[in-house]
């Protein structure tokens, strides 16, 4: 019998990964209070991935222009793999993170805000009020988040326990990241598993 761990071993090693994460919120970004969303993402994805990451991270204001100025420069100047935003994404005056992100996209993925609203309505039926998109500039995946870091790791792992299963987007990722000729993500499956064809699998590293 062939020895698994053997095999994870003579694996090439996982391709690196560049992510931008943007905390998006005026009080944290002025220093009112300490940003939550980045350590939030930051923990999640490092236990998620067996990819090395490299992060690029801002804390911005809720500025509309800002917000798109900052995607356009993690993704055309920092050329980042995925980029994920947390905050702004209620109906607020100031929510406006789903309106800059739509500025700098070349297509709309509206399946991932679709899911993220179904994970969350099992929670609170103020879900509906969240208005998170998902769009593509170039080769890069760009997805809104909650802001609150309870919410943030519902909606990427989903809810594997529940009754019916709610799956979470992340598992959703990295194909779609292969599809943009991003690199290949690997997850663990412990944490998140994720989902391919199996024409575009390769050997997993348990």
């Amino acid at each position: 019998m062939s020895d698994p761990t053997a095999a994870a071993a003579a694996l090439p090693p996982p391709e690196p990964v560049r992510i931008g994460l943007v905390s998006i919120s005026d009080r944290a970004s002025s220093g009112v209070y300490e940003d939550k969303g980045i350590p939030a993402l930051q923990d999640w994805m490092a236990r998620a991935l067996h990819n090395p990451v490299t992060w690029v991270t801002r804390l911005i204001p809720d500025e509309q222009d800002g917000i798109s100025a900052t995607l356009r420069e993690l993704v055309d100047v920092h050329q980042c793999d995925l980029v994920l935003t947390t905050g702004g994404t209620g109906p607020a005056l100031r929510d406006v993170t789903p309106e800059a992100t739509l500025a700098v996209a070349d297509k709309v993925m509206p399946g991932f805000g679709e899911q993220m609203r179904q994970i969350s309505l099992r929670f609170v039926p103020t879900a509906i009020l969240s208005r998170q998109v998902a769009v593509i500039r170039g080769k890069v995946l760009i997805l809104n988040l909650p802001g609150q870091p309870k919410s943030i790791a519902e909606t990427l792992e989903g809810l594997p326990n529940a009754v019916p299963p709610c799956p979470g987007i992340f598992a959703a990722v990295p194909y779609c990241i292969d599809l943009i000729g991003g690199p290949y993500i690997e997850t663990r499956e412990a944490v998140c598993k994720a989902f391919r064809p199996k024409t575009a699998q390769r050997p997993a590293r348990g």
